[in-house]
């Protein structure tokens, strides 16, 4: 079987998820559908209608589109039947029943933005960063039963330099997870995949779950120390963004943190209070240094660099929490 001759369904939501696609019909490969979530109601009054990144690319390029809003809805799964897929490809898109990935002869395999086992989960990206991991990677596995337990067909590791933030690694990853997804679609055409259980790439190190991410997830606790405040906000940055409550001449109002910078050293200051160095810096105390704060966003605002924050900021006393 050929490139041309293997029909694919495709299954994605969201940036991430058109890297891959593009890739694939780029190369000449055989997209029968994509499949999407269905339109969301946006503006003030919900009168106005979302696509979706990956529908986007799909109306453009002319690829057969459904939007189901219920993956077990009868319609749908006769109509996906109809498409007499090979081979299911899912990016970043919803848990599908198993009446949906059990369907195509060649099974529906997807491509998970780390390093199976770790990382199970909606935001495996943030949660490498937040936790201060120094690498990560993509993996593509054959769906079964469990989220993201399949097993295993290949993965690509990725260093994680202390200066990317999730936005950084997202790009990293999606690039490299375009070309993971064509090797995995050749090996399968090829019938040279030897899938490995998940239990095999176990190691001493625990397995860290990846939630999905909350707003009180957000919320930094200054107790935790500069290293670890630091891998939350560039783990969050730039979205949803890691928050903290300013007070300044008691006044309280909700600023959130893009970037920052570590300063490791014994703060005479208390923990939270924010020191300002007239209209050139701002930083926050911690028990163990100080975190520098280079790009910020008070509510209501645009977000900014430090220094033009504080052109137009007066204040006495100035604290987070």
């Amino acid at each position: 079987m050929t490139k041309e001759d293997l029909r694919i369904v495709y299954m994605g939501t969201p940036d991430f998820a058109v890297e891959s696609l593009r890739r694939l019909v780029e190369g000449g490969y055989n997209v029968v559908g994509v499949i999407t979530m269905p339109d969301k109601p946006m503006g003030r009054h919900q009168d106005q209608l979302s696509q979706s990144a990956v529908k986007k690319y799909a109306v453009e390029h002319g690829l057969r589109l459904l939007q189901p809003v219920k993956l077990k809805d009868p319609n749908f799964i006769e109509e996906l039947r109809s498409l007499k897929a090979d081979l299911q490809i899912v990016v970043a898109f919803r848990m599908l029943p198993e009446i949906v990935w059990a369907m195509p002869r060649l099974g529906t395999f997807n491509l998970h933005a780390s390093l199976l086992p770790q990382y199970r989960g909606a935001a495996p990206i943030n949660w490498a960063v937040i936790n201060g991991d120094t690498e990560t990677g993509i993996t593509t596995f054959f769906l079964q039963q469990e989220i993201d337990t399949g097993n295993i067909i290949q993965q690509v590791k990725v260093p994680i330099l202390d200066t990317d933030n999730v936005e950084d690694v997202h790009d990293k990853l999606m690039v490299l997870g375009g070309n993971l997804v064509l090797e995995t679609v050749d090996n399968i055409i090829a019938d040279n995949v030897r899938p490995i259980p998940q239990e095999q790439f176990a190691s001493e190190r625990p397995l860290r779950p990846a939630p999905k991410i909350f707003k009180e997830t957000c919320k930094i606790d200054w107790t935790c120390g500069v290293k670890r405040s630091y891998d939350l906000i560039r783990g969050l940055s730039p979205y949803p963004a890691a928050w903290t409550t300013l007070v300044a001449n008691g006044k309280e109002q909700i600023l959130k943190i893009f970037k920052t910078e570590k300063e490791f050293c014994s703060p005479t200051d208390p923990i939270g209070t924010v020191v300002l160095d007239g209209k050139k810096s701002m930083k926050v105390a911690l028990e163990d240094g100080y975190l520098n704060l280079l790009e910020i966003q008070l509510a209501g605002k645009k977000r900014m660099h430090a220094e033009d924050f504080l052109r137009g900021f007066h204040a006495e006393e100035v604290c987070v929490k």
